[in-house]
């Protein structure tokens, strides 16, 4: 503790100051997920003047050299003096904390901006940010370098149109790890406001490609549009009913907003807003529609005699009279359910900064009493969706109770047995520790040997995989219990998975899977990703899966030179310009020796576009370039040096970004429909990384 403590040793952050030091608490990190709420920020502005009336046209442009260009045509940031705070309305928006038009209800019924902060935030995270403002028969400007305007409110024109361009810089010294956007993430929030407000219309520009993209983004349906957009990316041959249910009801000034179908397949996906924010962990609009659904439909099946038939009976003794059938629960009525609800609510109540759950009391018991009065009256009007939705539920009642008692059957067989450890799996010494234990899932015998041999085995275990992987997007989730290649999986992991998952019996806080550099490889590790998002979604949620990164070629100056790895090929290349450059002789080498050296060269050469050259120009030099073709051909020594050992590998965390993009990207690339695919393919094609 510092011995003296007094007045001088208290900060005051002014301005901007506390973002720019702890931009974490405003935009909710600073890695990717930080760097697109930025671009988020930015746009829930316009999406707040469509709201109120006044914009109907919004531009974003993802311009070179990592710039971002947000344009629309609302009233425009007032430009003229604050009469109180005596500076330009605009520079006191973008340069002070809680300062906007959000808080006066004249100006903003309902707005996504609730504490006042975001274009504010992007103006101190980024390195410069520039502000174009047209209203009143003029354009104004003004720059900002780190939150701090470096020019004033200056009239650079004249014109007859009205609206605001935000262009920015992201600041490279806060978001370190990246300030490269992402276009799909970007698109996937892009065309939720399109959805969410169908009167607008959104393009989206990627002016970095030699030949720019261009997406625009209208959907008159609205949210009804929406869910055909989910259940057209699921596998499903068929939806019920044909046309989504849409529910739209107003009290105390609180607008709701549901559309929702079912499908043939066995996840929900239902998807929350407020004032057009992804809700994304719910809150008390979702608590009441999910309430008000359950309810409808057990009282449905209690006036269903057919139905009730099929219930399954409860378990134990029953008093007289007493109703033997099982009920629904809410897993059992969501099954295959695609739904999008939409709140407009004057005064959100969020749960953190970052508006990810709704806490409004109030909001629950709104959406609640409007879906079951509109939803009852729509069954009575509808009976044969009805029997539909009921079938399917009690179908899944049924299946829910079956597969509990195959369980309590095998709890029973195996009690007292603790841990089954998988035949190929190679364990860790150290079994009570998981937060310094990791496993290493590996492509093969013959990697999974080398691995062996090479690791640490007090923390390291070692499970080869073997055979074709499951993809678990084709099947149904009883088909993926006692599958034999994710059984050893799931039992080395411990967790259980799907329903049954408890991350607190995770029995490695590290699991890296680690398969060859080339296509087979990359696939095992889509296939297991796919996996672990739809059946174990919190083991990335709290970033315990990782990638391993085995280098890709291994070079050495003469026989007894220093070994370097090179993990791309430009790593190579700037490797093979040290060595050239380095002049200390090497020893001489017999022809024999040169000449296996020369052939070993000459193999690797071939094994990549681009390094024939790289390697013939290499053997002039006497240096031995070596492509790795598989984890198997590294011995345990080598495997251990450049993968394995925590002081020197590299390896990258799996995250969700946007956990609702990665989900139609798995349904899409791993889905059984093929023309989603394709489609997919085409339209990413620009951003494709090949390796051939």
């Amino acid at each position: 503790m510092a011995a003296n403590y007094s007045a001088g040793n208290i900060q005051v952050l002014k301005g901007l100051e506390a973002v720019r030091k702890r931009p974490g608490m405003y935009i909710g990190s600073t890695g990717p997920k930080g760097l697109h709420h930025l671009v988020y920020e930015t746009v829930d502005n316009c999406i707040d003047e469509a709201m109120a009336g006044f914009c109907d046209n919004i531009v974003v442009a993802l311009e070179k050299d990592d710039i971002v260009r947000v344009e629309d045509n609302g009233r425009g940031i007032p430009v003229d003096i604050h009469p109180t705070e005596k500076i330009s309305a605009l520079e006191l928006v973008l340069t002070r904390l809680h300062a906007g038009g959000k808080f006066d209800k004249n100006a903003y019924k309902v707005s996504g901006g609730l504490h006042g902060v975001g274009v504010s935030c992007v103006n101190a995270l980024s390195d410069w940010l520039e502000a174009t403002i047209s209203r009143d028969g003029h354009i104004y400007r003004q720059r900002y370098e780190r939150g701090i305007p470096v020019t004033k409110v200056e009239v650079v024109g004249d014109t007859d149109k009205h609206g605001t361009t935000i262009r920015w810089k992201a600041d490279k010294t806060i978001f370190t790890e990246t300030t490269t956007y992402d276009f799909d993430i970007l698109l996937q929030r892009l065309k939720e406001l399109a959805f969410l407000n169908s009167g607008i219309v959104i393009t989206f520009r990627d002016e970095r490609l030699e030949n720019p993209k261009e997406m625009v983004l209208k959907y008159e349906g609205g949210i009804v549009h929406y869910v055909k957009e989910i259940n057209a990316n699921k596998k499903s041959k068929f939806y019920y009913p044909e046309e989504p249910i849409f529910i739209t009801g107003e009290k105390d000034n609180v607008i709701t907003e549901l559309a929702f179908q079912y499908n043939d397949s066995y996840a929900e996906d239902i998807h929350t807003y407020v004032n057009d924010i992804n809700t994304r962990d719910g809150g008390t609009h979702l608590d009441g529609f999910r309430t008000a659904l359950l309810w409808v439909l057990n009282k449905a099946l209690d006036s269903n005699e057919k139905m009730k038939k099929k219930m399954p009976d409860r378990d134990g003794k029953f008093e007289p009279g007493e109703d033997k059938k099982e009920k629904l629960t809410g897993e059992d009525v969501r099954a295959g359910l695609a739904a999008v609800l939409s709140m407009k609510v004057p005064e959100p109540e969020f749960v953190g900064q970052t508006k990810d759950k709704l806490g409004n009391t109030e909001v629950r018991s709104i959406v609640d009493s409007l879906v079951k009065e509109k939803l009852t009256i729509f069954f009575e009007l509808n009976p044969v969706v009805l029997d539909r939705v009921l079938e399917k539920a009690v179908g899944e009642a049924a299946a829910r109770v079956a597969a509990r008692k195959a369980k309590e059957a095998t709890r029973k067989k195996t009690v007292g047995a603790g841990f089954q450890k998988p035949e190929k799996l190679s364990d860790c010494s150290i079994k009570d520790n998981p937060e310094i234990c990791e496993v290493y899932i590996v492509e093969g015998d013959s990697a999974g040997g080398s691995a062996k041999k090479g690791r640490d085995s007090k923390t390291q275990a070692i499970l080869p995989l073997w055979g074709k992987m499951l993809n678990v997007e084709k099947v149904s989730p009883e088909k993926v219990m006692g599958n034999d290649k994710l059984d050893p999986v799931i039992k080395t992991l411990g967790t259980g998975f799907g329903k049954d998952f408890n991350i607190e019996k995770l029995r490695y806080h590290k699991i890296i899977i680690m398969a060859d550099a080339d296509v087979d490889g990359s696939h095992i590790r889509t296939l297991l990703l796919t996996f672990f998002f739809r059946y174990m979604p919190q083991l990335i949620e709290n970033g315990y899966v990782y990638l391993a990164m085995p280098p890709l070629y291994r070079l050495q100056k003469g026989k007894k030179g220093k070994v370097y790895y090179a993990y791309s090929d430009e790593e190579r290349d700037s490797i093979l310009r040290e060595l050239r450059a380095d002049k200390t002789p090497v020893a001489e080498e017999t022809d024999s020796e040169s000449e296996g050296e020369e052939n070993q060269t000459e193999g690797a050469g071939t094994a990549a576009t681009g390094a024939q050259t790289a390697d013939s120009k290499a053997k002039k030099d006497n240096i031995d370039v070596q492509r790795y073709k598989g984890l198997g051909e590294m011995d345990g020594n080598q495997l251990w040096e450049t993968t394995m050992d925590p002081a020197h590998r590299k390896m990258r965390v799996v995250t969700i970004p946007d956990a609702e993009a990665a989900d139609r990207i798995f349904t899409v690339c791993m889905g059984e429909e093929v023309e989603p695919r394709r489609e997919f393919i085409e339209s990413n094609s620009s951003y494709a990384n090949l390796d051939i």
